[in-house]
């Protein structure tokens, strides 16, 4: 959003220059140099690495308990198959400025993980965080585990596992490396 309004602000900064505005041109000026500054700020944060963190979690852990009931519905529709927190997952929330934006929750098999669930909220949906979850080290690697697997009945969700560097394996299997 803030690039489309940058966008829209240079636009009506131009249009203010060539119809001589003072007004429209130092408003729209300001929210140029505003939306510049955020972005700025924002493209920091990713580089440095604090924009998203992965933290392993305690399965009874009452955040996560939260997390997953507030958004059971809208995980279920990306991965209908998803039947709830189980006795032998292993959990992993997402962070955003240490607030919870996602959770991977999978079930570890010697050296194969399968991921049961792997949802971010909506607002930060971009594939950055799971980008940032797969590509962390050490996330899998101390529990001995080499190769991730999902299932992906829905296709988005095929899709989405696929820019995460999953590749299929049959109708509705996938697997990647782990980092």
């Amino acid at each position: 959003l803030r690039v489309i309004n940058l966008v829209g602000a240079v636009v009506f900064t131009v249009y203010g220059l060539l119809i001589a505005s003072i007004p429209v041109v130092l408003t729209n000026g300001a929210i140029v140099l505003i939306d510049v500054y955020h972005l700025a700020r924002m493209a920091r944060q990713r580089a440095q690495g604090d924009y998203f963190e992965v933290v392993a979690v305690p399965t009874d852990s009452p955040v996560l308990a939260r997390f997953l009931a507030y958004h059971l519905a809208e995980a279920q529709r990306f991965q209908p198959g998803f039947l709830g927190l189980q006795d032998d997952h292993h959990a992993w929330m997402i962070l955003r400025n240490a607030v919870p934006v996602g959770v991977v929750l999978a079930r570890l098999d010697g050296e194969v993980a399968t991921i049961d669930l792997d949802y971010v909220a909506p607002a930060h949906r971009d594939q950055r965080a799971g980008t940032r979850f797969y590509t962390t080290p050490g996330v899998f690697g101390a529990h001995g585990v080499t190769r991730l697997r999902s299932v992906a009945t829905v296709e988005a969700q095929r899709r989405y596992l696929e820019t995460m560097g999953f590749v299929a394996t049959d109708h509705a299997a996938l697997e990647r490396a782990a980092a």
